[in-house]
């Protein structure tokens, strides 16, 4: 297996003195492509926080990121920034569509922006969602969770190394759930793609190849 993403005696607190939160105690985490991993535990138990040092939108108090062997730390915030849009996908619990742009023009945007073309692509991924009547619609006429699923579509579309997902099943029922669930994990083993999913829903653990628990910032795996 090919290591992608891996944590080194990772802390985050917020605060100083004492007022300060230790919302990530010291941890240690290693994410293999192709590896589809859950992190679930209690509200505010620390996954939200973890995920996003992992997915660079935040930095740690200490300890290294590390994608491909690279501190992400060392690298400069515009090359950050290339990591994100490159390198990783996102799934938040707000679809984040772009509200003047029809569910296709979503992915040409991506085209665009990546100077690649890849249609092929995107029709698949709206197909095994069941989304290719929708492909014309824009956001405001789909309903919330089509939209999700779409963006869901979105964060697979540039076929990123890792995906981090927060609660991306939070707006559907249970069928388009595991159905959305099926196709992460479909996705992270045809693709050699690392997906990190955070959720609480327990039915959605047979999915996953590994399942972590974080309970008052400290990581164990159930």
């Amino acid at each position: 297996m090919t290591t992608v993403l891996e944590l080194k005696q990772i802390t985050k607190t917020f605060g100083k003195g004492a007022a300060m939160t230790q919302a990530i105690q010291p941890t240690d985490l290693t994410l293999e492509a192709g590896e589809f991993m859950t992190l679930t535990g209690p509200s505010g138990s620390g996954k939200t926080t973890l995920l996003t040092i992992m997915g660079a939108l935040q930095s740690p108090t200490s300890g290294a990121v590390l994608l491909n062997g690279q501190d992400l730390a060392q690298l400069s915030e515009k090359q950050r920034s290339k990591v994100r849009f490159e390198k990783y996908g996102f799934i938040l619990q707000a679809s984040n569509l772009i509200p003047y742009l029809s569910v296709t023009e979503q992915f040409k945007l991506v085209d665009r922006l990546s100077r690649q073309d890849n249609q092929a692509y995107a029709n698949e991924l709206l197909q095994s969602l069941g989304l290719e009547k929708q492909k014309n619609s824009l956001p405001k006429m789909l309903s919330g969770g089509q939209r999700q699923r779409v963006a869901i579509a979105r964060a697979l579309y540039h076929q990123p190394q890792v995906v981090f997902a927060d609660e991306p099943t939070a707006s559907l029922d249970s069928k388009r759930a595991h159905q959305v669930v099926q196709t992460l994990k479909e996705t992270a083993h045809a693709h050699k793609t690392a997906v990190v999913m955070v959720t609480h829903d327990e039915s959605l653990f047979e999915y996953t190849d590994q399942v972590y628990q974080v309970r008052d910032g400290q990581l164990s795996r159930q």
